[in-house]
Formats: C-alpha cells, structure tokens, sequence
C-alpha cells in the first residue's frame, strides 16, 4: 500500500505567504519612492566645498559654443539670439557637467536646439553656449551644495553673455531665451547686466523664459523696466511660464512649494509662499483668462533637424489658462506632446516644445516692432551738435 504525502505544514505555508507579501510591500514602496530613491542614486556624495569642478569653457575658444554664428555674415540689423539650453546631466559623481560630455552634446544638438532654440531662428542668429550646468540632483533639492553648483553654472552664462554682447556689437536687437535651468540663468542676466544698461534694455525685443518659475515682485523691483509682457505688441519685456496641468499635484507642489528661484540680485530664495509670474503664450498677456485650443498655433516634437529646419508643428492640441503664477494646460490629443514617464519628470523639460510655432510667431512679431520701434526712436533723437577744434593755450603762470 503506498504511503499517503503528508499535508503541508501550516507554518511553512504562512512564512511563504509572508515572504511574497513582504516582496510585494517592498516592490510597492519602491514604486511609490522611485523619485526618492533615484534622487539618492545622483547625489554626488561630495560636499560642493570640497568638489573639484570641470574645467571652465573659455568662450573665446568655438568648441565652447554649440552654436556660434559668424557675426560678419548676418545681415546688419538681424537680431542676436543668446539661447542657455535645459539641464542635460542628471549627476551621480559631478556637480556640474563638463563640456565634453559626448552624450550631452548629442542631446543638445538632437532634441533641445531643435525645440527649444529653434522657434527664434526664423528671426534671428542663435548663439548658444556650452555652460557647466548644474546637475538634475541640483534642482531635486535646496541644499546649499546644490545652490553652489547652480551659481557655478550661472557664473559660466554671465562669461559667455559677455562674450556675446562683444562679438554682436552695440546697436544689433538682442532676444534671450532660455528652457529649464537655462531659464532661471537668463532671469539671473536680467537682474544683473540687461536691467542696469539702459542701451541693452533698449535694444531687447524680449526675454522668453520657459519652464522656469520667476518672482512676481521682481517686476515691482529690480526689474520694472523690464516688466512682463503684457500684450503681443509689446518690447523690452519678458515673457514666462511653467506649463502644469491639474492632474499632475506633485508638478505643481514641485514648483510652487520645492524649487529655487533669484529674488533679487544675487540672491536666490524658495518659491514657497511666492507669487509667481506667467505669461500666456496664447493669448501673450497677464490675465487669467482660458484660452481655447483653437488659438494654439502648433507644438512640435522635433527630433535631428539642424536650426533653420523648420518641424511640422501640430496645432489646436491645448488650451491654457495662467493661473497662481502657473500656465494651466490640457492634455494634448497627439502622444507625441504628452510627458513621457520617465524618472523625476515632474523636474525635466521635455523633449518637445508644446508652444513652439506659438514661440515662433510671436518673437517674429515683437522683432518688427522693435526694429519699427527703434527706426522711430533714432529718427527723432536730437542731432550731436558739430565738433569744435580747440587750439592749445600756453599756460602762463600769473606773478
């Protein structure tokens, strides 16, 4: 007679339940910390003090540009854009990036000039320096280590505007634009050398700062001669906003209550309790008022193209509405305008740009106006009356 399998052990069958169950709770904790846990994998593990950065670009030198035209071929009065690209490196052993970096470079050229850089090159020539920008670690977080690196870079963009400004010369219209990081360092060239140049200020078809929050009472301070954009016709003024739609909350709170943005000249400060500025990119004003689909001109998901090679923008994708300083959107119909999943998202700027034939066309705008605008101004400046010759007199001591 066989001999019957004895019946599994209850205790055995408990402790195997109890592992899945454990595994389980562990795979779901680490779903629900992937942000944490992948913020932890990036840091640095070095104090900033003590971090030796990569060696600083000298903008004299071509191979520190990405993008650098020669300024004897554009036209005489074609405007001069200085464009600072979005963070490209995510961190681990660097604070900042170095300007080798092949895979950073391929990025740049692949996705973020085509997209970000590109909608202002129907207007004017794009420069756009290679800068040690700081780490995505540097923007996860406000330690002080983390403040040190974005100054870091934003040391190497105030360098590389000042070579700019020299090889442009003195009367050439000039735009700013910046996406991510790149936006907080064109805020920072706006408080600390345009708004103090009433020649620079005067000579600014606009600022378009995208995907970076900005202080709202800066426009009452050190800004007030640089005010927001406040109607497509406007100049000399700044354009800025950070696209969230409602049902993104850990978004909104990373902007709103967890970033870091320039309060004044010099200093930079937490977002927390801030108001924050937006302009619509639709309907280029202040106001709070929806703006339907049907004004979108056109996003695009460029990918490869060289500047001057326009995308095929895909228009009426979304509404916007500025609302608490942040430009409310609805969810685009095409995928190819949606987020991608990817980790710590919330804090990227994506490989698309949702407004880019909207970007476009309103820098084409506000250029005539100011070339309009600035013939006008020289027109009626008073004429410098004629030099006289001055003869040299012998000084006679008096007795």
């Amino acid at each position: 007679m066989p001999k019957l399998r004895a019946p599994a052990r209850p205790l055995t069958l408990l402790l195997v339940i109890a592992g899945v169950g454990l595994i389980l709770l562990l795979l779901a904790a680490s779903w629900l910390m992937r942000d944490q846990i992948y913020q932890t994998l990036l840091d640095p593990g070095v104090p900033f003090q003590t971090y030796e950065p990569p060696a600083a670009p000298d903008y004299a030198e071509a191979d520190s540009w990405a993008v650098r035209p020669v300024v004897a071929a554009l036209e005489e009065d074609e405007p001069a854009v200085f464009f600072v690209h979005p963070t490209l490196h995510t961190g681990g052993e660097h604070w900042n990036a170095a300007l080798d970096r092949r895979s950073h470079r391929e990025r740049l050229a692949r996705l973020y000039l085509p997209n970000y850089a590109g909608p202002f090159a129907e207007t004017g020539a794009v420069f756009a320096p290679r800068y040690r920008h700081a780490a995505l670690y540097a923007y996860m977080n406000n330690r002080e280590d983390s403040l040190q690196a974005r100054l870091l870079a934003y040391d190497d963009v105030r360098t590389a505007f000042a070579q700019f400004l020299a090889d442009i010369g003195d009367e050439r219209p000039i735009i700013l634009a910046g996406a991510g990081q790149g936006g907080g360092h064109v805020t920072g060239l706006l408080l600390d050398v345009i708004s103090r140049d009433e020649d620079l200020i005067a000579r600014l078809v606009a600022a378009y700062i995208v995907e970076a929050p900005v202080a709202a009472d800066l426009f009452d301070g050190p800004l007030q001669d640089i005010p927001l954009c406040s109607a497509p016709e406007a100049i000399r003024c700044v354009i800025t906003y950070s696209a969230v739609r409602s049902d993104e909350p850990a978004r909104i709170e990373a902007i709103t209550e967890r970033s870091t943005l320039w309060i004044d000249r010099g200093r930079l400060g937490q977002t927390l309790g801030r108001e924050l500025a937006c302009v619509s990119p639709l309907l280029w004003n202040t106001s709070e008022d929806y703006a339907p689909a049907r004004l979108h001109r056109g996003g695009a998901a460029a990918e490869g193209l060289e500047l001057g090679e326009r995308p095929s923008p895909l228009a009426s994708q979304t509404g916007a509405q500025c609302q608490n300083g942040l430009l409310f959107v609805d969810q685009p119909r095409s995928r190819t305008l949606r987020r991608p999943s990817r980790l710590a998202e919330i804090r990227r700027v994506p490989p698309f740009n949702l407004f880019y034939a909207d970007l476009e066309a309103d820098v084409t705008r506000r250029a005539a106006i100011l070339a309009e605008t600035l013939a006008e101004e020289r027109r009626w400046a008073p004429e410098l009356p004629e030099a006289e010759e001055i003869e040299s007199v012998p000084v006679r001591p008096i007795d």
